[in-house]
């Protein structure tokens, strides 16, 4: 994880054990078959190295669009990151957008899975 969310994981109590920093994991990505992006949109955003007119190029981000397929968890379409920009992965032919409240969201996709 990007550095400035190891501080929101510590007081969600999600083990240190359990993140991987951006060098350990972001290769990993191409050998992914589904990411699921709940949250920190600037921190998975390709304008940050697809765009050199991008506020937030050159920033350090988790290469997610390189999964097979991600889906991400967002309130509304339109709405811009912390940043202040639309994040474009969501328009990438491998990426779905689920909207609604990520918790909710989340234990809908649990119950699923757990039915099946």
């Amino acid at each position: 994880m990007p550095g400035q969310l190891n501080v929101l994981l510590a007081e969600a109590s999600v083990p240190y054990e359990m993140v991987f920093e951006m060098e350990e994991i972001n290769d990993d990505f191409k050998d992914t078959d589904l990411t699921l992006v709940i949250g920190a949109s600037d921190t998975v955003s390709s304008a940050a190295e697809d765009d050199p007119n991008c506020s937030i190029y050159g920033m350090p981000v988790l290469r997610v669009w390189n999964s097979k397929d991600v889906i991400v968890l967002k309130r509304s379409v339109g709405r811009a990151g912390y940043s202040g920009l639309e994040n474009p992965i969501i328009y990438k032919d491998n990426t779905e957008v689920l909207l609604g409240d990520a918790h909710d969201s989340c234990e809908a996709i649990r119950a699923k899975l757990s039915s099946m």
